[in-house]
């Protein structure tokens, strides 16, 4: 198997903006001081960003995501271990997928 150069450019071009994007980060937070409003509204941005994810797959996903929606609450309730929810939810996806 051979990668052609428009990949591999696309795959460097992928790693510079991410590194650019998280230097640029530190960067900034660096340079100024955030308010405590500023850092309040900050704490919420990772949540956000994972509803962006969640929502269009569980809307499309039909019954294998919900299920497995369901598991990964479920399981991350009773254990409050982030791997365990995150391989239990796959695994009843697949399953339910495999049985749908």
């Amino acid at each position: 198997m051979s990668l052609s150069p428009a990949t591999v450019a696309a795959i460097v071009a992928m790693a510079l903006a991410t590194y650019g994007c998280r230097a640029g980060g530190y960067l900034v937070f660096t340079r100024i001081r955030p308010t405590p409003f500023l850092r309040a509204v900050l704490t919420y941005i990772p949540g956000g960003i994972f509803m962006s994810y969640v929502t269009p797959a569980l809307v499309h996903g039909g019954l294998p995501s919900w299920v497995g929606a369901a598991v990964t609450v479920g399981a991350m309730a009773a254990t409050r271990n982030l791997a365990v929810g995150i391989f239990l939810g796959t695994a009843a996806t697949w399953a339910v997928w495999g049985l749908w």
